[in-house]
């Protein structure tokens, strides 16, 4: 787009818009952070006006077309402004939406555990939303054969934490594989209950650098890892 200031009847072209200063008898239009925002751009226009050649003043083509251009300033930071609240908003829901997971059931869809040639022993939580009158844990090669169980003594709900030696049910330890655990179990009304690694209630949502984090179980999980919330039923 054409543009021109006009100092002392002289025509002088101005070919970067962002970078230019306009000097005048005592002062100048000057913007010091390079950038020709609406406010910059109408001083510049005003002194075009003032300091123009009585003789050869703007076209009315150009001068529409110059305000045509501080409109269009105008609207796109209005725009942006708009834009970065609606972003500001977005951002308040979506952590007031994680938050209100809290109390809910969380399934991270991780039903195996890790094993390698390095451990001695494996630790895991499993949650049980009723009470337990009686059952077991049992621990699952991938082709579904159940090579370990622990018996469930009777228990209140909640999670548990179980200590697993790395041995199958001969005694003997197993290769460095991964596990499928899961457990079943009886409730006092004498329903049948099961339950799996990787399903806890939410208690409690952390925000670190703008992530959000759910506890499950004893670990923080990255609220992203989640394949599930629902509500448990009993």
């Amino acid at each position: 787009m054409f543009f021109a200031v006009f100092l002392k009847r002289q025509k002088m072209a101005v070919t970067n818009l962002t970078k230019t200063a306009a000097k005048s008898n005592n002062d100048f239009v000057f913007n010091p952070k390079s950038q020709l925002d609406k406010d910059a751009f109408m001083k510049l226009f005003l002194k075009q006006l003032e300091m123009q050649d009585p003789t050869d003043p703007m076209d009315t083509d150009k001068m529409l077309e110059q305000t045509a251009y501080l409109g269009t300033m105008e609207m796109n930071q209005n725009m942006q402004k708009t834009l970065d609240k609606l972003s500001k908003s977005i951002d308040t829901t979506q952590q007031m939406s994680v938050v209100s997971a809290i109390g809910k059931m969380a399934d991270t869809g991780e039903r195996y555990l890790n094993v390698t040639d390095d451990d001695r022993s494996k630790s895991f939580d499993l949650y049980f939303g009723n009470d337990i009158t009686s059952g077991n844990v049992l621990i699952k090669d991938k082709l579904g054969n159940i090579i370990k169980s622990f018996p469930l003594e009777a228990h209140t709900k909640g999670i548990l934490n179980f200590e697993w030696d790395l041995t199958d049910n001969n005694g003997k330890r197993v290769p460095s594989n991964t596990y499928e655990i899961t457990a079943e179990y009886t409730t006092p009304d004498g329903k049948k209950e099961a339950t799996a690694l990787g399903a806890y209630p939410i208690e409690s949502i952390k925000f670190d650098d703008g992530k959000a984090y759910a506890k499950l179980g004893s670990s923080y999980v990255p609220f992203d890892k989640i394949k599930e919330i629902y509500k448990w039923q009993n």
